[in-house]
């Protein structure tokens, strides 16, 4: 390794970059689950209420009449009821919430300006700091911007963490998507923590059709394992991380034992064994894919720093160390399996045939 450094390099580099890939995917998985909480759990609410036939990554295509909003906030220890109507704004990564501003202000605690204030106008939006920074350009208060096929002008820039990071009126938003008197979620604070259960036990037997949690049972879904698409996309990222790690190191030592056709025939000559020719192969491969591993977490933190600079709003990255471990797994068994045949071929060799080679 160290006396043909290029190719230790270039090696290393092969077997990083798929560690990356594994790395900035668990990142992302991670970052983007941590910052769906964040966002849930900054409403301030204790309770949600899902239109009719949703699941917690699909609010569907049913609205809930927002009649029922004050229908719930009549209901004992409930402190307040607010509705919230969803707007895709062209990809899934991408949504505007229509809000009550001063119902969700006195629910959450307050929209935390960076920029600005509050809407000044029907048509004014409010961004949040990373929505408003993965624009091109850069937006800030005042600028207009293109959603939903018209023009908005930027009220305000808000601090990340609560429910979304585009806020539009309610009405304003109702009107353009033809959903008057209808909003998708309800969330519900009540006056004591202590009495989440009983009232949910109410509110089930009110809304039998909606599907009705806690806050901390709505964000705890929010897992790696309850998104399947995410896992078995992942599963596959693992794949081709392995095959990719054991074509580069099979390539590299192959290469490795035909550059030493007769140092393996001077050892063997010397009487060494079929085991340690093929150890010292296998010690290189596994050394190659410990300094890819290695290169591969710093190259992690890389990538961290450029989703974080360009595309923070859509993706949210995050470091998980716990597939450090799993992700040196997946290099060593690369390299282990792409060193095998190349050292066995090695093993193999005719000593006076070797030290014939030219």
């Amino acid at each position: 390794m160290k006396h043909r450094p290029l190719r230790t390099f270039l090696s290393t580099l092969l077997i990083g970059i798929p560690v990356t890939l594994v790395l900035t995917l668990s990142g992302l998985s991670k970052g983007m689950m941590e910052d769906a909480t964040r966002r849930y759990r900054g409403v301030g609410a204790d309770i949600v209420i899902r239109p009719k036939g949703s699941n917690f990554l699909s609010l569907g295509s049913a609205n809930t009449d927002e009649r029922i909003v004050r229908v719930v906030e009549k209901q004992p220890h409930v402190r307040q009821a607010l509705g919230i109507l969803i707007q895709n704004l062209g990809n899934p990564l991408s949504t505007a919430a229509g809000v009550n501003l001063d119902e969700f202000n006195k629910m959450s605690g307050g929209l935390e300006y960076l920029e600005g204030g509050p809407f000044g106008g029907p048509d004014d939006v409010i961004l949040d700091e990373y929505y408003a920074q993965e624009r091109r350009p850069k937006v800030h208060v005042g600028d207009e911007i293109e959603l939903l096929n018209r023009k908005w002008r930027v009220a305000g820039i808000v601090k990340p963490g609560k429910l979304n990071r585009v806020f539009i009126d309610l009405r304003r938003l109702q009107e353009l998507t033809s959903n008057t008197g209808k909003v998708h979620i309800i969330y519900v604070k009540v006056d004591d923590p202590k009495n989440t259960n009983a009232v949910m036990e109410e509110l089930k037997k009110l809304l039998p059709d909606y599907p009705i949690t806690s806050m901390d049972e709505f964000t705890a879904l929010f897992t790696y394992n309850n998104i399947p698409a995410l896992s078995r996309f992942t599963n596959v990222m693992v794949g081709i991380a392995i095959i990719i790690g054991f074509a580069v190191v099979c390539l590299s030592m192959y290469m490795a034992v035909l550059q030493r056709t007769r140092e393996i025939g001077i050892l063997k000559s010397l009487g060494a064994s079929r085991w340690y020719v093929i150890s010292i192969i296998l010690r290189e491969a596994v050394l190659l894919a410990l300094v890819g591993t290695a290169l591969g977490i710093l190259m992690s933190y890389g990538t961290k720093y450029l989703l974080q600079r360009f595309v923070p709003a859509s993706f949210p990255p995050a470091v998980d160390p716990a597939w450090w471990p799993v992700a040196a797994a997946i290099a060593l068994f690369g390299a282990v399996l792409g060193a095998l045949y190349p050292g066995l071929r090695a093993a193999a060799m005719d000593p006076i045939e070797a030290l014939s080679y030219e």
